[in-house]
């Protein structure tokens, strides 16, 4: 957890999302299938500066050697440069080299996990170490067939950051999918930080006492350029770096996780159990029910709020005093009514999507969009729109109208 004790730097907000994929290479080459194919290193970059007004990228597939070709390139015709405290800058955007591991123990379903490092020869070496046990090191987020505690410890003898990925996700989420408790499968004092993923918040994972001392971290997961930025983080750091990333998660020299931003729960893919059956969603008064209330089918798929409800050792939610506030924070593209005509008139007019979603007022959004939308964008940042749950897949909704007296 961040130590927020003593005088505190007045450095500007820094906005990260730490994990987005690779679809392709800048010559075609697949890296992420579900990706889209114009998720080359270099629009990723371009797309986070110059359109979201993200400074903080982790690009989580620069273990592919397709892909180090790409950095060395732009590196070379100076496109890119590397930062000095780690981490390769384009612009007013640094971009933290990243790689998404999935790890499966003896008798336990597969996780996730995602790993960062300080530069391109680092993670070079990693590469090097990791192919051997891996059928495509070209690929997004392959099995790595090695224990996860020779993982870890590959991974923090190169100096490197552990994140465990959507940790609460029925797939391929270390809780959701894998064990009660993290202490079972991972050694826990290698973990740098959790990330909660879509459909959870700091809430609903303070039910579990050994993630009181865990930084949490609220990130995109990006698969297309337009959801980069959907959830991310607000750092307090004197420049976007990896080792000022790193005294963050440690809250080092008045460094620290400042705030996470993220859909509320119920927008969220996997917020609730679903039937796999009839394609219903469980609501808040079949939270225990072990067949659908629709259909009668035992096929369910667990959601992310019955999972932590079904593991917990808490009976109530216990946050830690300093730990970061976390916002919910909808998404441009979630409000109804705002297509891409209109999205672009308000980047042309207030630069970037952090301008639009933090800093830009009422009167001066309904300039360019309209009064009703622009209090739909206002409502979002203020927690007041109505929502659907989501589930088995599928994203929650947004109503087309304002509920001032619902708190979210």
């Amino acid at each position: 957890m961040q130590n927020q004790k003593g005088r505190q730097p007045l450095w500007e907000p820094c906005y990260a999302d730490l994990h987005i994929h690779i679809g392709r290479t800048s010559r075609g080459e697949a890296v992420k299938i579900s990706g889209s194919r114009d998720l080359t290193f270099e629009n990723i970059a371009r797309e986070a500066s110059t359109r979201k007004g993200i400074h903080l990228l982790g690009v989580i597939d620069c273990h592919s050697p397709v892909v180090q070709r790409d950095i060395e390139e732009l590196l070379e015709n100076g496109t890119m440069s590397e930062v000095e405290g780690g981490g390769i800058a384009y612009q007013d955007t640094t971009i933290l080299l990243g790689t998404e591991i999935e790890l499966r123990e003896p008798e336990m379903r597969e996780f996730h996990m995602l790993a960062y490092f300080r530069d391109l020869d680092t993670m070079k070496s990693f590469t090097t170490w990791m192919k051997r046990y891996m059928k495509n090191v070209n690929l997004s987020s392959q099995r790595v067939y090695v224990p996860a505690l020779e993982m870890q410890a590959e991974i923090k003898a190169r100096g490197g950051l552990i994140v465990p990925a959507h940790v609460f996700t029925p797939h391929k989420g270390i809780y959701g999918s894998t064990a009660p408790r993290m202490a079972d499968v991972l050694d826990t004092s290698l973990v740098d930080a959790v990330e909660l993923g879509l459909s959870s918040d700091s809430s609903m994972a303070s039910y579990i006492r050994e993630l009181d001392q865990v930084s949490f971290l609220t990130n995109s997961d990006a698969h297309s350029l337009g959801k980069i930025g959907r959830e991310y983080n607000e750092l307090q750091i004197a420049s976007p770096s990896f080792d000022e990333f790193r005294m963050a998660l440690l809250g080092e020299e008045g460094r620290r996780i400042a705030a996470n931003y993220g859909l509320n729960p119920r927008l969220g893919k996997y917020h609730r159990t679903y039937c796999a059956a009839c394609g219903s969603v469980m609501d808040e008064k079949d939270l225990s029910a072990e067949r659908c209330a629709l259909c009668g089918s035992p096929k369910l798929v667990q959601g992310v709020l019955d999972r932590i409800l079904a593991i917990a050792d808490r009976e109530q939610p216990k946050l830690p005093a300093d730990r970061p506030p976390y916002y919910y924070q909808v998404p441009l593209e979630f409000i109804p009514g705002l297509g891409k005509a209109k999205l672009r008139q308000l980047l042309d007019r207030f630069g970037t999507e952090m301008a639009v979603l933090h800093r830009t007022d009422e009167a001066q959004l309904a300039e360019v969009v309209g009064p009703a939308l622009a209090e739909l964008i206002v409502a979002a940042r203020n927690g007041q729109l109505t929502l659907s749950s989501g589930g088995g897949g599928t994203y929650g909704k947004v109503a087309a109208k304002v509920q001032i007296s619902q708190k979210m």
